[in-house]
């Protein structure tokens, strides 16, 4: 509404988010992402879905997670002078995604702290590396590169020491046949990408954090294309 110079109006909002908090799923985004564009949809949808990007990634601080919740699939986000660029990546329409949710929350500005403010140039060699695989791997389906493009070296080493059991669950999901894993976010979930023996790769994901004295659930869910839209 200030964007527009609209007078707020008064309204009462009901918000069901599925979404666990603190979990490194996106909760927050998925949230702005909806009252962005019911605020728009109220006014007769006056900004185009790519403005609505832009206003949220400079609410949120970065496009990570709003891009996709908004636009929906894989998403590349970028700032170019101010100006954020994004950039859809297709997604195999067999691949399933298998997330252990822990029931212990990891607050995203905790596990941000942790990070360095500057990394070795090997680390970030490496990641480079993994992203471009990344990218290859979902644009052409070449999804065996999944278990090199989910490795990690600027975030999960530094998050594994105030989330000790990551390391067996990300190894359990690997052992069961998940085609990568890899810490969701800033924590606590861990993803498994895999294309079947979903149930397996879950049971395996929560009998390791059961071992390591971790609650938890699984959610087996795919990746959707669909971005925000609205339910009539």
């Amino acid at each position: 509404f200030e964007e527009l110079g609209e007078v707020v109006p008064d309204v009462l909002l009901e918000c069901d988010n599925q979404i666990e908090l603190s979990r490194g799923m996106g909760s927050s985004s998925a949230s702005l992402a909806a009252g962005l564009f019911a605020a728009n949809e109220y006014i007769g949808s006056p900004l185009s879905l790519n403005e609505l990007v832009q206003i949220a990634a400079e609410m949120e601080g970065h496009p990570d997670n709003v891009a996709p919740a908004l636009l929906g699939g894989m998403q590349i986000g970028i700032y170019e002078e101010g100006q954020l660029i994004t950039a859809s990546v297709p997604i195999p329409d067999k691949l399933s995604a298998v997330l252990y949710v822990p029931n212990v929350p990891m607050p995203t500005e905790d596990a941000r702290n942790l990070l360095k403010p500057l990394v070795p140039r090997a680390d970030a060699v490496y990641n480079i590396g993994r992203v471009a695989l990344m990218v290859q791997a979902m644009a052409t389906g070449g999804l065996d590169n999944l278990q090199y493009a989910t490795q990690d070296m600027l975030h999960q080493p530094d998050r594994q020491g105030i989330f000790p059991p990551m390391k067996n669950i990300i190894k359990a999901a690997m052992n069961s046949g998940a085609l990568g894993a890899f810490l969701s976010g800033s924590g606590s979930s861990v993803l498994a990408f895999c294309v079947d023996r979903e149930y397996t790769i879950g049971y395996e994901m929560a009998d390791a954090g059961m071992k390591s004295g971790l609650d938890g659930e699984i959610v087996i869910t795919r990746p959707s294309d669909k971005g925000t839209y609205v339910v009539r």
